[in-house]
């Protein structure tokens, strides 16, 4: 008697401890799946509403950026601002071909998987100007906005000579198009090969670099 009683408990608490250990599982499954998805939530509205950040991997935009350097991309003012000249734009280039399905734009959202191509410039041409990139009586390369020659500290380089297949102007920019060129100005890939941007491709402005620690630096706005 006492046998059949000792096997009943035994079996009672082997069902206890299977409810109990189903029930952990339950619970455990629930605050992972919560888990995910606040911080998917969090990463969306972060990256499409503050910011993220980018890594440099050419030298479009040396000597300002070099290869491996870590930026800040800051996304809140192009929600009430236009993008200014001398700012450092980061965007989908022409070449890029956005497809909108809804798992694209989650992957453009969250940034995992993403396989869209940005490029990384610095806005030259504004809409309403006239722009031209032309020699001077020396031979140099410059750019001329609205016929007077853009005076441009940061660019070291010497440019590529403007062809004919090239966008170099004269060239009135229309209106929410901008023109986008590489601080590297022998080295980019830029509008003076692919054209004019439109104000709907941009990602956001680069604001400071945080890596290399050594190299750290507030990109300011500049007063042509």
């Amino acid at each position: 008697m006492d046998n059949e009683k000792n096997n009943k408990n035994e079996l009672s608490n082997d069902g206890l401890i299977y409810k109990i250990n189903k029930e952990n599982i339950k619970a455990w499954l629930k605050e992972t799946i919560d888990t995910i998805v606040f911080v998917v939530v969090a990463v969306i509205i972060i990256r499409f509403f503050i910011g993220e950040i980018r890594w440099i991997p050419s030298l479009s935009m040396y000597p300002t950026l070099d290869i491996k350097d870590r930026i800040f991309v800051e996304r809140i003012t192009r929600f009430y601002d236009s993008p200014k000249r001398g700012d450092i734009m980061i965007f989908y280039p022409p070449s890029t071909k956005l497809i909108n399905t809804p798992w694209n734009i989650f992957k453009r959202l969250t940034g995992f998987g993403c396989t869209d191509i940005a490029y990384i410039k610095r806005v030259i041409g504004l809409p309403g100007d006239k722009y031209e990139i032309k020699p001077d009586n020396d031979g140099i390369y410059h750019v001329y906005i609205n016929d007077k020659i853009l005076k441009e500290d940061y660019v070291k380089s010497d440019y590529s000579e403007c062809t004919a297949e090239m966008n170099c102007g004269p060239i009135y920019i229309p209106d929410n198009q901008y023109l986008m060129l590489g601080d590297n100005r022998g080295n980019s890939q830029d509008g003076r090969y692919w054209g004019l941007l439109t104000k709907d491709r941009f990602i956001g402005r680069a604001k400071f670099r945080f890596w290399p620690l050594t190299r750290i630096k507030y990109f300011n706005h500049i007063d042509y």
